[in-house]
């Protein structure tokens, strides 16, 4: 999944879920500035900001690691 996919998938959900922006980012304990970025797949977060995300937003992550020949 690309950073801008998962941007995607994170405001569909917020706005699914009937947040705003100000309000995840302070339940996810990011700064504003933080989520845009996220949200416009301008960012490459960390998976700790990601799995704060995550659980506010109710989704799982799942990270997978490949080995390349």
């Amino acid at each position: 999944m690309t950073i801008e996919e998962i941007g995607v998938v994170i405001k569909e959900r917020r706005q699914l879920l009937g947040l705003i922006q100000p309000d995840l980012a302070d339940m996810a304990q990011i700064s504003i500035n933080t989520l845009y970025k996220i949200e416009r797949g301008e960012a490459n977060p960390s998976v700790k900001v990601l799995n704060k995300l995550a659980e506010v937003l109710g989704l799982e992550l799942s990270i997978v690691v490949k080995k390349l020949l």
